[in-house]
């Protein structure tokens, strides 16, 4: 996800079936399934709609299992290339490219799949267990993991300060819990550039959540609540497809052409203009720059997640276990000085090759297997820690 270089630096890194808890098995989608007609010509329905009584189990729309898996190859592919990717005009240009709209594609479909959130019971249970939970666990085993195998007795434990990856689900807690107010918003989107505009000339706003990430990316999430099905449906037509070809290749060129001079601090958003060395308009100026080329960039990318179901279908319902886990060999082989002590993986065989088996990891993290051994984590039921009103309290309530 967006951040900062791997390094000692806090950095982020964004199914089959949902449980009756939330479904914390992907990280951008933690309602309930998608509903779909069988017909082609369908729209889909509100995801987080419940069940119609008598109706069977709700059929999960493979465009948003296929776009997941996708994004999340491609956070992990860019995760790996930062160590490597200096000294190459062409990988930094890539770099650039991929990290323009693979986070705001996380995060306007978690802001699409949130649309229903009101903060009911169960709603607000699922939050506590498909969010809250897995970033406690991960931001404490991250944190030991550094400790321990980056040689850092010293590396603090702080549920306030997101350390690498846990980063995007304290920014979805924050937005899903400000859901309700934006629904409420007659010009919500506006209003959300507006606030990370704001954020983004304000020095100073702390490390307290990552606060300013989750408010510099908010737009994204706002966006995805006031899209509809249609909107998606307008995505998968042909002729957008065709479109999306001369535009990345577009994209590519102004970044291959950027890449020298280029800051990745805007990137991040994890900075203010100021702290990025430059005047405090500049702030709004790349707030709505980059908002525009992501958003943009996401079209593109979608267009060309297959809308059938695939081999790797599946595997878009255990995004989260591939969010969470692949910075564990990542910071490990940092850790161990892998890049420093083979210099050929910058070369382009080496970046081909490394590539090549980020994107098998992240996949073997993907699966099923993986999924069922994390659930205490992502996706546990906790019917002990809550009310019996609460629990009980389905859906249709």
């Amino acid at each position: 996800m967006f951040h900062a270089p791997l390094g000692s630096r806090r950095t982020p890194g964004p199914q089959a079936r949902e449980p009756s808890s939330v479904s914390a098995a992907t990280v951008t989608d933690t309602t309930s399934p998608e509903r779909v007609s069988t017909s082609p010509a369908a729209t889909t329905h509100d995801p987080a709609a419940p069940p119609r009584e008598g109706s069977t189990a709700p059929r999960r729309d493979a465009f948003f299992d296929n776009a997941k898996y996708l994004a999340i190859v491609l956070v992990a592919i860019a995760h790996a290339w930062e160590p490597v990717m200096e000294g190459s005009r062409a990988s930094r240009a890539l770099y650039m490219l991929v990290y323009t709209f693979h986070m705001p594609a996380f995060i306007i479909v978690s802001g699409y799949f949130s649309r229903s959130y009101s903060g009911r019971p169960h709603q607000v249970r699922r939050l506590l267990t498909g969010i809250a939970l897995p970033y406690v666990v991960f931001e404490l085993l991250y944190s030991l993991f550094r400790r321990w195998a980056g040689d850092e007795p010293g590396q603090p434990i702080s549920l306030l300060d997101p350390f690498y990856l846990t980063w995007f689900l304290a920014a979805l807690f924050i937005w899903r819990l400000t859901t309700p107010l934006w629904r409420q918003i007659r010009r919500p989107l506006p209003v959300a550039l507006v606030v990370a505009s704001l954020a983004a000339l304000t020095p100073g706003i702390g490390d307290d959540l990552n606060l300013q990430r989750a408010l510099q990316f908010l737009p994204f999430f706002v966006l995805g609540l006031v899209l509809r099905p249609e909107h998606f449906q307008l995505v998968r037509r042909p002729e957008i497809r065709v479109l999306s070809l001369p535009l990345l290749a577009g994209a590519f060129a102004l970044a291959y052409w950027l890449a020298p001079s280029m800051d990745l601090g805007w990137f991040y958003r994890s900075s203010s203009a100021q702290e990025l060395g430059a005047s405090w308009w500049m702030g709004i100026v790349m707030t709505l720059l980059l908002f525009c080329c992501g958003a943009v960039l996401t079209v593109a990318f979608l267009s060309w997640v297959p809308r059938r179901r695939t081999w790797f279908t599946v595997l878009g319902v255990g995004t989260i276990c591939g969010y969470l886990l692949h910075g564990f060999p990542l910071k490990a082989a940092e850790y161990a000085g892998v890049f420093d002590t083979y210099d050929w993986l910058s070369d382009p065989a080496g970046e081909v090759l490394l590539t090549v088996v980020t994107a098998a990891l992240v996949t073997l993290m993907c699966t099923p297997p993986v999924r069922r051994a994390l659930r205490w984590a992502t996706e546990p039921e906790m019917r002990w820690a809550f009310r019996r009103d609460a629990t009980d309290l389905g859906p249709g309530r």
